[in-house]
């Protein structure tokens, strides 16, 4: 027998701030001191996606290294939105870009809303569904899924994508079943970015 007890509680006891180079990911009840980064505040509530997970650390260092002013963005598989919103206070919100979340989970979409209107982000645009043969193409393309749910999607991924594609969401061991299905589109110039045992493929489709 366990004692009952406030779990959301208990839970929120442990979760502290992630800090990435340019970037601070905190829940909404904690004290930021460090006014040198950009803040991003996460209510995640029943949605995927708290900032301290290594593949959504692994999309942030790739945002902050490759997101230029300006460009467009489409985040698949938002969950909380954090890369959407991290899109939009990097680079974005002076210049009036296109920023684009979808997940196929209702709920993600609505908590996903509820953080871009705390972190004042309204320029983003969530919708509940997934990438499709009418979506656009945009500049630069996040999906941190999953192996098995990236490989299906990955020919519409590659054809969305103008200049820069980030996959995560893969484990390790995974990194020769995604460089294989690459290869299959004739796509050798990516670049592996490793934390624990997580890693994160770009692409770049420059052309």
């Amino acid at each position: 027998e366990v004692e009952d007890r406030d779990w959301l509680a208990e839970w929120k006891k442990h979760w502290r701030p992630t800090e990435t180079a340019k970037f601070i990911i905190a829940p909404t009840w904690e004290l930021i001191e460090n006014a040198d980064k950009i803040v991003i505040r996460i209510e995640p509530s029943m949605a995927f996606g708290t900032g301290t997970h290594e593949t959504t650390r692994l999309c942030l260092k790739a945002i902050e290294e490759n997101y230029r002013a300006g460009e467009t963005f489409f985040d698949v598989g938002t969950g909380t939105g954090i890369l959407a919103i991290a899109a939009s206070k990097f680079q974005a919100s002076s210049y009036n870009s296109q920023i684009v979340g979808c997940d196929t989970d209702d709920n993600s979409i609505k908590i996903a809303k509820e953080n871009a209107e705390l972190n004042k982000t309204e320029n983003i645009e969530f919708y509940a569904g997934s990438i499709s043969e009418n979506t656009p193409a945009f500049d630069f393309v996040c999906a941190n899924l999953t192996a098995d749910v990236i490989v299906p999607l990955l020919p519409l991924l590659i054809e969305k994508t103008k200049r820069i594609l980030v996959l995560s969401g893969i484990l390790k061991n995974q990194e020769d079943l995604i460089i294989e299905e690459l290869r299959k589109f004739q796509i050798s110039d990516f670049q592996i970015e490793t934390d624990g045992e997580w890693l994160s493929i770009k692409v770049k489709n420059e052309k």
